[in-house]
């Protein structure tokens, strides 16, 4: 009985995606913080897996940030989504696929809310047409760009160059996986795995060949919060929840993490220099940090893309230890090359953090 209990739980948190034809929504900011993630989600998407996804130059952010930070109304962030199902509807698409797990809740949100109270909806569709004449359906189903890398990362195993193990000895590498808050926190329901086991991130590591790390602040926070973070004198409060997670993943050794959200791997990525320069103290072997990748970057290097392509120059946490264990293909030389071979200059080195 309760095996089949937990079962039965287990598979409400499970979700069938349609197989093809999205309308794939960017993220307003990890455009800035990683811009080739969202370029190799529709190159790995579209010649990898031969998907029909519908990328329009024409949308805009969700409003997310500003709703979240209290800047703007409810009914006005609904008004900006009312837009961007809008803009899929045109273009002929049911299916949405989100970059941006704010997003993702916030789509999710209004449409939840539209379903409890459908006077809102109307009015939200009036606003619409009063500002640019549009009109729009309701997306039939809303996905995570994660999700469909998960879901087909057998496929992407299959045509991989390269795997999650260690040259040297043959042994899976340690990743620790860190799922995005609005991903599985807002609607538990709406995310692999809910919020207190999502397997959006940890299928793919061990479908690639990686063993993923349990620690005590695994579902904690990565700090980011949008009032901790934009407003400064809360900062603070955001270096130490991802201080807190670093001392608890320590003790694993963990060669990498992977994350699905715009910020985390931002702020995962950059506290640790904030951290080594604070306190003089790193995380990674050998005085390096830990590499912190999106999903695509990972899935980028398994397909064999070329690292720099994959825009890890970016990174403030040096990624070559990283490519060397897995035996990445790289140029040193070429990493702070930009288009036409340009040189983009080298960055000023952390005091304490290794980098190249």
């Amino acid at each position: 009985m309760i095996y089949q209990g937990k079962q039965k739980i287990w598979s409400d948190y499970q979700k069938d995606i349609p197989d093809d034809h999205w309308y794939y929504a960017r993220s307003c900011i990890r455009q800035n913080f990683f811009p080739a993630s969202e370029k190799y989600f529709l190159e790995i998407a579209r010649k990898v897996l031969g998907k029909d996804i519908c990328d329009n130059e024409h949308h805009t952010t969700c409003g997310g940030i500003a709703y979240h930070s209290d800047t703007i109304p409810q009914e006005t962030a609904m008004t900006i989504v009312a837009r961007q199902f809008a803009l899929m509807s045109e273009c002929g698409y049911e299916n949405l696929v989100v970059s941006c797990i704010t997003s993702f809740g916030n789509y999710n949100e209004t449409i939840e809310t539209w379903r409890e109270f459908p006077e809102l909806e109307a009015k939200i569709r009036e606003n619409l047409w009063k500002a640019c004449r549009r009109e729009f359906k309701v997306p039939k189903y809303v996905a995570h760009a994660s999700d469909l890398i998960f879901k087909f990362r057998h496929e992407i195993a299959a045509k991989s160059v390269n795997r999650l193990v260690n040259r040297e000895t043959g042994e899976p590498l340690r990743v620790v996986e860190h799922i995005g808050c609005h991903y599985s926190k807002m609607f538990p329901h709406k995310g692999f795995g809910g919020a207190e086991y999502p397997c959006v991130l940890s299928g793919m590591v061990e479908s690639w060949g990686g063993q993923v790390i349990d620690y005590p602040e695994r579902r904690h926070c990565c700090g980011y919060g949008f009032r901790q973070y934009h407003v400064k004198a809360n900062r603070g409060y955001c270096v130490a929840n991802t201080h807190k997670k670093f001392e608890s993943m320590e003790p694993f050794h963990p060669d990498m993490i992977i994350t699905n959200c715009p910020g985390c791997p931002y702020f995962l990525d950059r506290w640790q220099y904030v951290i080594s320069e604070q306190t003089g103290k790193t995380y990674g072997q050998g005085g390096y940090g830990i590499p912190v990748l999106t999903y695509e970057e990972l899935a980028g290097l398994m397909l064999g893309y070329d690292p720099w392509d994959l825009g890890l120059q970016t990174h403030q946490v040096a990624v070559e230890p990283l490519l060397d264990k897995i035996g990445v293909k790289y140029d040193p030389a070429a990493k702070y090359l930009g288009l036409n071979k340009e040189d983009l200059l080298r960055p000023e080195l952390p005091t304490n953090m290794k980098c190249h």
